[in-house]
């Protein structure tokens, strides 16, 4: 396919221009970059000497402070480099003004929706436990879900996440993709966790970070179930040096966890090769999508986490990555959406497209099958017309043990 701008874009080195949290064996964050003037620069460079005296003094690095004020900026801040942002746009340009190119793309071919929560769905909150989507956005959900095979990929905990979006219809892959549950509530759709050895240690963590970190005002420690959070967006970033401190202290005991950062927290997951993009790679496989040519995965997210995706999108060479962001974030997605309403708008244009689509198509006439008798006799259930039943396709989502390893069988499709 040859268009002005390709669906997959070309690698572009996340974290390029950012910084790694020592010791977390992470790569470079993504900064959101802006130009201020040259007063405001000054001001800013005497802000920073300031701030990295009291930081040599708390035994935390400048580098630190920067990753953490990097990873977490929503918007440009004022006074930003109007042409840096333009230019940003040109190669990441808003999937909503790129529609029709998008559903070009799409022609013949199956679409797959992968969906982040936080930031995506929902709007950013002080109080993770209040990120609600609105009742809007859930519609807009359920109508994706009606046309195309739709998962919720989030580093929530799982139930979470499902409750928040309250839709039993999709797939939910919680925990960053490390607990993975396909349509229905029962225990035996649980598709994939390949942590699971690690639960006793995250509860065990769990209680040592909350412990350690009451004394620092405003954060707040989350279970995950197969990974931690620490918010510390209502911390005062004054404090924000001697909380990066208290979670390292913590996680120097535990080598098999490791330290990642997202907007405004700090993550401890398992030290296994599995994120977001191996998830979405589960469930192209589940869904029997793996080596398909004729499939577009859909991938919209905002934090950190969501590039692992991205970049599998790349790596496939199909698929459309769409970053949602106010500001010039390095990414490996093709596309950007500001917000959650630009999210909601872009999904409800999607529904729109399909329903037009699968309006002007051709009626499918299906062949007549011809009954044949069998040896012996006539096989009553050709009578009919019908072929046998297979009782190995009655069910539309097979029971799927939870897999020993990281690379478990994939469960038979579910959209045929």
């Amino acid at each position: 396919m040859t268009t002005s701008q390709d669906v997959v874009v070309s690698e572009m080195g996340i974290g390029a221009g950012g910084a790694a949290m020592p010791g977390s064996g992470a790569a470079g964050l993504f900064a959101c970059r802006s130009a201020a003037s040259a007063g405001a620069m000054s001001m800013r460079q005497t802000y920073r000497d300031l701030a990295a005296a009291a930081a040599r003094s708390a035994n935390c690095t400048w580098a630190e402070l920067e990753a953490m004020r990097a990873a977490s900026p929503t918007r440009s801040r004022p006074g930003a480099d109007v042409d840096e942002l333009t230019a940003w746009m040109r190669k990441h340009p808003s999937a909503l003004g790129k529609f029709e190119q998008i559903a070009s793309a799409s022609k013949g071919k199956k679409i797959v929706m992968f969906l982040d929560y936080d930031g995506t769905l929902s709007p950013i909150v002080a109080n993770p436990d209040a990120a609600y989507m609105s009742d809007a956005m859930r519609e807009a959900v359920r109508d994706v879900a009606k046309h195309f095979p739709t998962a919720i990929v989030s580093g929530r905990c799982r139930d979470k996440v499902h409750n928040f979006v309250g839709l039993s219809e999709l797939y939910y892959a919680g925990s960053h993709g490390m607990d993975i549950q396909g349509p229905g509530s029962n225990p035996e759709s649980v598709l994939c966790q390949p942590a699971s050895e690690f639960l006793p240690m995250i509860d065990e963590v769990y209680k040592v970070l909350v412990e350690k970190t009451k004394s620092t005002p405003g954060a707040k420690v989350e279970n995950n179930k197969f990974c931690l959070s620490v918010h510390f967006r209502c911390v005062d970033e004054k404090r924000w040096n001697f909380l990066a401190e208290q979670v390292k202290a913590v996680i120097k005991d535990y080598p098999m966890l490791k330290l990642t950062q997202g907007r405004k927290v700090f993550e401890l997951r398992p030290s296994i090769m599995w994120d977001k993009g191996k998830a979405l790679e589960f469930l192209l496989e589940s869904l029997g999508f793996a080596s398909c040519s004729d499939v577009l995965p859909v991938y919209i997210g905002d934090d950190r986490t969501d590039e692992d995706a991205f970049k599998v999108l790349r790596k496939r060479g199909q698929g459309v990555g769409i970053l949602v962001s106010k500001c010039a974030k390095e990414t490996s997605a093709s596309y950007s959406l500001q917000d959650p309403a630009e999210v909601m708008e872009f999904l409800l244009r999607l529904v729109e497209w399909k329903r037009r689509s699968s309006a002007a198509a051709p009626p499918m006439v299906r062949p007549r099958v011809q009954p044949r008798p069998a040896a012996g006799g006539t096989d009553p259930r050709r009578r009919s017309g019908r072929p046998p039943v297979n009782p190995a396709r009655r069910d539309r989502c097979p029971v799927v043990p939870t897999p020993p390893h990281p690379h478990p069988t994939p469960p038979r499709p579910n959209f045929l």
